[in-house]
Order: C-alpha cells, then structure tokens, then sequence
C-alpha cells in the first residue's frame, strides 16, 4: 500500500495543516474539501471530496500540532484528528513525531 507523508513541521494553525494535507495528498475534489476534522471523516471514511485514495496516511512532525485548537477552541486540534484515525475502518492513519 502507497504512504502519503503530511510533513506537519511548523504548521501554526488549522488552516495550514489542511492546506499541507492537500498538497501532500492532491486529491480530486480539493476545491470543495470543507477544511475542517468533519470533512476530514468523510474523506477518509466515506470517500468525499478529499479522499486521499487508498493509501496510509502518515502524519511526521505530528507533536508539532500540540498547540492547536479545534475549531471551537474547546478542545486540542491534535487529540481531535487521532480520535478520528483510532475510529477510521477505511483509511489507516499514523502519527510520528519529533
């Protein structure tokens, strides 16, 4: 199985973290991806716009993401998307850090 690496070193924010995922990805339907851990599901568990083909998802540098919050801000952005990878029966998604 193909591995797409996410390099998350030096993302800053939610928004720049989905912009790296679509350009390490490159998937059909970038243009109307929802940028955000719901639509991220449905990529990756109901193949919707977004969907990064059938491959491992591999997210280095991922400690580097600690200090994100969720859209709502109540929670951490990081714990959120490796919820979503333990759930996902599709898509087999990993964390590396450092």
């Amino acid at each position: 199985m193909r591995e797409v690496v996410v390099d998350c070193s030096g993302i800053r924010s939610p928004d720049e973290f989905w912009q790296r995922y679509l350009d390490a990805v490159k998937p059909e339907g970038a243009s109307v991806f929802g940028r955000n851990l719901d639509a991220f599901w449905d990529a990756i568990e109901g193949g919707g716009p977004g969907w990064p083909g059938d491959v491992t998802l591999i997210f280095s540098h991922s400690d580097q993401l600690s200090a994100l919050r969720t859209q709502n801000g109540n929670g951490s952005f990081l714990d959120a998307l490796k919820t979503i990878a333990n759930e996902a029966t599709v898509i087999s998604v990993k964390f590396i850090e450092g």
